[in-house]
């Protein structure tokens, strides 16, 4: 790209549900603690969650 001024700044990205059903089920393998972050508000994420 060519301009006078330069980018700069964050973009945050949602999560892909189709990866937080099966990540949220493989942390229950361990027993150590697991914080996930960037997972997507939807309701079978959070049933997901309340079944755990």
């Amino acid at each position: 790209m060519k301009g006078g001024k330069k980018l700069s700044g964050e973009v945050k990205i949602a999560g892909a549900k189709n990866s937080a059903l099966p990540i949220i089920a493989a942390s229950l393998l361990t027993d150590k603690k697991v914080v996930l972050e960037n997972i997507p508000d939807l309701i079978d994420v959070r049933t997901m969650i309340e079944l755990i």
